[in-house]
């Protein structure tokens, strides 16, 4: 873990905080440990529009294996997206993608179409955003939050809850999720809760990005990304992303600055299709990542050292109704990996 403290260091030289200056707990079930950074509206890591800001899991091990660390060395707030700089040997975040681990986006904001330019909209897991003069909602923009909402942090030995509470025009919602390590199994569930507090109708697809680096190896032939269902014609404009029936591999390793992405069609209108594995075949790890909920549609996103299956969920919740989902995380090693 040397290598990806160093990354630590690199990534916060910009906002003048240590590692241990970020709000964090650290939770293990004897099997898995994972350290997580928590919300915080004033002294969090992260605190932009895109990703919901619980759930931020910046180390998790099993085995001595790692699955989640941090996949860029600096963080620049002027930067759109992320960009490979070669002084670093390594890629800069901009302040709307600059998150780590499983983390998740509801893509949809509410009531932004409504709004007026000044006026506010919802982003579920951020808070309410005003709205800029711009032609439409852009995940890559950092909007203005005029309101994080009441949240409520509780950390016990193998789980953290996050709860957000918070309303705008209309709109309204508690939502709760908790990230917990299974009692003797190598496994972290993400539990979701939304409950529709307010007058309008809650509808937003979500996704996990995943950004999965495994023991720091690079996209590359040794890494597959398993569905169960064929999956129809994709290619990756890279051509490095190849489809092969119900699986992606990579025809070689990710150069440096490519970016290479694919979109995943073909799934059905069940939760069994949620099943998607990535495994390293130099390593000989693996993890499985299951939900409760069907998959809408998927993309696979992958730089050098994060390869990023990201499934989506349909959230729909009317008034006075509440919507819930679960993301399992198994994680493996040698045996099943060779299987």
């Amino acid at each position: 873990m040397k290598k990806c403290a160093g990354v630590m260091v690199l990534m916060i030289a910009m906002t003048g905080l240590t590692a241990g200056e970020f709000p964090q707990a650290e939770i293990s079930n004897g099997l898995v440990r994972a350290k997580l950074y928590l919300p915080d509206a004033k002294a969090g890591f992260y605190r932009s529009t895109r990703f919901d800001w619980a759930g931020t899991i910046f180390s998790l091990e099993y085995k001595g294996h790692t699955f989640f660390a941090p996949w860029f060395k600096q963080h620049d707030p002027g930067l759109r997206d992320v960009e490979y700089r070669p002084a670093l040997d390594g890629f800069a975040a901009g302040t709307p993608s600059a998150n780590v681990g499983p983390v998740e986006e509801f893509s949809s904001p509410l009531g932004y179409d409504e709004a007026a330019v000044g006026g506010t909209f919802l982003k579920v897991g951020v808070g309410a955003l005003r709205k800029p003069e711009e032609q439409r909602y852009a995940w890559a923009t950092r909007y203005e939050i005029t309101d994080s909402g009441k949240r409520n942090v509780r950390t016990g030995r193998d789980s953290v809850e996050c709860v957000q509470e918070v309303a705008a025009n209309g709109y309204a919602y508690i939502y709760r999720k908790t990230v917990r390590l299974s009692k003797n199994k190598p496994e972290l569930v993400l539990e979701h809760s939304l409950k529709n507090t307010g007058q309008k109708r809650i509808e937003t697809p979500v996704y996990a990005h995943n950004f999965f680096v495994m023991d720091d190896q690079p996209s590359g032939p040794d890494f597959t990304i398993k569905v169960p269902f064929e999956i129809k014609d994709a290619k990756d404009k890279l051509d490095v992303l190849q489809v092969r029936g119900k699986e992606i591999g990579y025809s070689r390793e990710l150069e440096k600055d490519e970016r290479a992405m694919v979109q995943v069609a073909g799934s059905g209108a069940t939760a069994a299709d949620y099943d998607i594995r990535v495994e390293n075949r130099s390593t000989g790890t693996g993890v499985r990542v299951t939900a409760d909920r069907p998959l809408a549609r998927m993309a696979v996103w992958s730089i050098r050292p994060t390869r990023c299956p990201e499934p989506f969920i349909n959230v729909k919740v009317e008034p006075g109704s509440e919507f819930t989902w679960r993301i399992s995380y198994e994680f493996y090693t040698e045996t099943k990996a060779q299987r």
